[in-house]
């Protein structure tokens, strides 16, 4: 009988001096930038932080001690620790704690589908911008420069202004303005690699463009884009926030954290846990996913290779 690899066996493989196979070469590249990111503190407490995020909006329904949605006026803005409401209570009685919690389900919602979306987006204009070169090039950059001329928000706002307020049509916003920075960076990539010299040999071998853009191209320009977009969510969640404070994001009553945080600005003096607390939790979450790219930056930026 077969006995299984020990830890030890498992280590010696991955830390293996000559990769004997393609998968054990992966595996060790994997297994040498965990390390690198494991010895960055500040990066595991974001990985920690983030997780934590995940946990919460997984198990919501068994961590909320009661409904997000279920009013009480008689408890109406009780402070935190009063009457088994850990976080307190906002101007309609709902459990901050509670909402908080089914809160963190919609901005991760959000940030998943943008992330889905914008960078795909970008990665797409970007590589066929950089390869094509010549009018296709110019008219696709102008294009993206028309979308950077103007602040992200202010342009969700206007998206989001003509397509509805809605958690959807949140998310589309902020993927149409989230696009074109992760487009630059991969026209910037695909440039550096359309002529080296093994772009030269696939294409010598019959490669057409599209499977030298896909197969080749797109893999090369994956590392900067990840970096890019672990730093901008972070960007994304504030966005987000900003679109339900100002009532164009995901509809009362849902506990989204800038509508909570809109709730509560009105009893900011009085009662200033009602909009603090979801902002401390925005805050958090975005120097998590801060901390989280720069560790990451640190690992896949092929300049910093040598370090």
């Amino acid at each position: 009988m077969t006995s299984l690899p020990t830890p030890t066996t498992w280590r010696a493989w991955l830390t293996a001096d000559a990769p004997a196979s393609r998968r054990q070469a992966r595996a060790a590249s994997l297994y040498q930038g965990w390390q690198r990111l494991r010895a960055n503190r500040l990066t595991m407490l974001g990985l920690a932080v983030l997780a934590l995020l995940v946990l919460a909006a997984i198990f919501a329904p068994l961590l909320a001690p009661y409904s997000p949605y279920a009013q009480s006026l008689g408890d109406r803005l009780l402070p935190p620790g009063s009457e088994g409401h850990l976080l307190g209570t906002d101007s309609l009685g709902r459990d901050i704690l509670s909402r908080l919690l089914f809160g963190a389900r919609i901005s991760l919602y959000i940030v998943l589908l943008v992330v889905l979306v914008a960078p795909v987006l970008g990665l797409l204009v970007g590589t066929i911008a950089g390869y094509a070169g010549g009018i296709v090039d110019t008219v696709l950059m102008r294009v993206t420069d028309i979308f950077l001329a103007f602040p992200r928000l202010i342009l969700a706002l206007a998206f989001v202004s003509a397509l509805g307020a809605g958690i959807e049509n949140a998310v589309l916003a902020i993927s149409l303005t989230a696009w074109p920075p992760y487009a630059r960076i991969a026209r910037a990539e695909t440039l550096t690699f359309r002529g080296a010299d093994f772009i030269h040999a696939v294409r010598l071998q019959g490669a057409g463009p599209v499977r030298i853009v896909t197969r080749h191209i797109w893999p090369l320009c994956v590392p900067s884009l990840v970096i890019r977009v672990t730093l901008d969510m972070a960007g994304i969640i504030l966005t987000a926030a900003g679109l339900g404070f100002l009532g164009l994001g995901a509809r009362p009553p849902s506990p989204e954290w800038g509508a909570m945080i809109s709730g509560g600005s009105d009893y900011l003096l009085d009662s200033w846990w009602v909009a603090t607390i979801p902002g401390l939790a925005i805050f958090a979450v975005s120097l998590a996913f801060n901390l989280i790219g720069d560790g990451l930056r640190d690992v896949l930026d092929p300049k910093d290779s040598g370090q």
